[in-house]
C-alpha cells in the first residue's frame, strides 16, 4: 500500500501543454489510494476537459468561485478545499502561475486556494527552455521554496516549441515516487522499527478444542498502520485473526499460541526501537494437552491449567533503548491495576481500557482509552474510532520519546 493511501489530494492544473498528463496522474493517484480533488484555472481547460478529470477522480472539478451558468449554484469554497486537502500538488505549475504563487496574486479559485492551504504543497514547473532558465522565473522557484513549497523538478527532453531541453514536466510516474518518497523522508517515525503484537492467542486443550478469548485484532492492526504511516518498520505479530493490512512497511508474522508468540517478540525485540503488545495474550494453557478429541462422557470435566509465559513482563526484563508500551483491559479498580501493572513490567507507558465503558473492548470499532506513563501522568480520551486511537497513541509515543 503506498504512504499516500487515504490521503486528500488537491491537484491544482494550470494553462500549459503538459496539463494532458494529469489524467495520467489523476488516475495513479486514485490507484494509490488516495482521495482526488482537481482545482483547474480557467485557461487550462483549454488542454484537458473537467469532464476527463471529474470521471477520472469521482469528484466534481472547480475552476471557478460559482457555477457562471447557474446563477443559483453555491459557492464554492477555496478555504474548504484548502483545509481539506493532506498534500496540494499543481502540475503543470507555469511561469504565470508561479509568479502568482510567488506574489500572492490571487486572481482566479486556484489561487484563493493555494493562499488558504495548511497542507504542505508540491508544484511541477512545465514551460519552454528559455522561460525555465529566466531569471524572473529561478526568482519564483526561490522564493517558492523559501515558503516550503517543494519544487518537483522539471527534466529535460523535446519541448513543446520544438526545442530540446530542461523545462518538461515531470512524468506522472515520477511525479508519484517523488513525493511518495518525500513524505516517508519527513515522517517522523523513518528509520525506526516498530514490533507490535495483536488478537488473541488460542491454548489447545485436544485438537478440536482450545482456551481463548473475543480479541479480534483491530486495535493492533489499526496501530500497525498509524505506525506505518508514520515511516516505521513494523513487524506485526497476531495471533489468529481475520483482519488483514497491505501495506508496504509492514509484515505480518502469524501465531496461534502464546508461546509462538512470545518466541517471535524475543527473535525481534533486540533491533526493536519501539515495541507495543496489545495482544491479548491467554494467561493459562491446558497442562496436557490430548492428542485425540476428548469424548463426552462425565457431568463435570476438569482441566488442570499452567501459566503461560509472561511476554511483556520478559521485556520489560530485558528491555535497554526500547520504549515499552503495554496494554490493560480492566473489568474494576483499573487506574489502580494499570499502575500495577505499569510498575511491575517495567513499562514507559500504559493503555488502559475498561469492559465498563460503552463502546471499548473487543470485537468493536471503537475504543475509550486512559494512557498512563511511566511517571504516572493520567491523559484520558473519549470514545474513538479505533483508528484515531491508534493515531493518538502514536503521537502520545512521539511526544514522549522527544521530551
Amino acid at each position: 500500500m503506498s504512504i499516500l493511501s487515504s490521503k486528500n489530494i488537491l491537484l491544482g492544473i494550470t494553462a500549459g501543454i503538459a496539463a494532458y498528463k494529469t489524467a495520467s496522474l489523476v488516475r495513479l493517484f486514485i490507484k494509490a489510494g488516495a482521495n482526488v480533488k482537481v482545482v483547474m484555472t480557467p485557461a487550462s481547460k483549454d488542454f484537458i476537459t473537467p469532464l476527463t478529470l471529474s470521471t477520472l477522480s469521482k469528484n466534481p472539478v472547480y475552476s471557478s468561485f460559482t457555477n457562471e451558468d447557474d446563477d443559483n449554484d453555491m459557492w464554492n469554497n477555496h478555504v474548504e478545499l484548502g483545509l481539506w486537502a493532506d498534500l496540494f500538488i499543481i502540475a503543470p505549475a507555469t511561469a504565470n502561475t508561479m509568479s502568482k504563487m510567488a506574489n500572492g496574486t490571487c486572481d482566479n479559485l486556484l489561487m484563493a486556494t493555494y493562499l488558504s492551504a495548511k497542507c504542505p504543497v508540491y508544484f511541477a514547473p512545465a514551460m519552454d527552455l528559455d522561460m525555465y532558465k529566466h531569471q524572473s522565473t529561478l526568482h519564483s522557484f526561490d522564493k517558492l521554496k523559501s515558503f516550503g513549497n517543494v519544487m518537483i523538478p522539471a527534466t529535460s527532453g523535446e519541448l513543446a516549441s520544438g526545442l530540446v531541453g530542461e523545462g518538461r514536466m515531470a512524468e506522472p510516474e515520477d511525479i508519484i515516487a517523488f513525493i511518495e518518497n518525500d513524505v516517508i523522508g519527513k515522517l517522523a517515525l523513518r528509520g525506526k522499527k516498530v514490533l507490535l503484537t495483536a488478537g488473541p492467542t488460542y491454548e489447545a486443550i485436544d485438537p478440536v478444542r482450545f482456551i481463548g478469548n473475543h480479541s479480534s485484532g483491530k486495535m493492533g492492526f489499526e496501530i500497525a498502520k498509524a505506525a506505518a504511516n508514520l515511516g516505521a518498520e513494523v513487524i506485526l505479530i497476531s495471533g489468529p485473526s481475520q483482519q488483514i493490512v497491505n501495506h508496504s512497511l509492514i509484515h505480518v508474522i502469524r501465531v496461534v499460541s502464546a508461546q509462538e508468540m512470545y518466541d517471535e517478540v524475543h527473535n525481534n525485540f533486540a533491533s526493536t526501537d519501539i515495541a507495543i503488545l496489545s495482544a491479548a495474550v491467554a494467561d493459562y494453557r491446558s497442562k496436557n494437552v490430548a492428542d485425540q478429541k476428548i469424548k463426552k462422557k462425565e457431568t463435570t470435566f476438569t482441566i488442570e491449567l499452567e501459566k503461560t509465559k509472561d511476554i511483556l513482563k520478559s521485556l520489560g526484563a530485558i528491555k535497554k533503548q526500547q520504549f515499552l508500551v503495554g496494554f490493560a483491559l480492566e473489568t474494576n479498580n483499573e487506574l489502580e491495576h494499570a499502575k500495577g501493572k505499569l510498575e511491575s513490567k517495567n513499562l514507559d507507558l500504559i493503555v488502559l481500557n475498561s469492559l465498563n465503558d460503552k463502546g471499548a473492548g473487543f470485537g468493536g470499532s471503537t475504543n475509550k482509552v486512559t494512557f498512563i506513563t511511566a511517571f504516572h501522568d493520567i491523559i484520558e480520551h473519549e470514545l474513538k474510532s479505533k483508528t484515531e486511537v491508534a493515531k493518538d497513541l502514536m503521537q502520545q509515543i512521539l511526544k514522549q520519546i522527544h521530551a
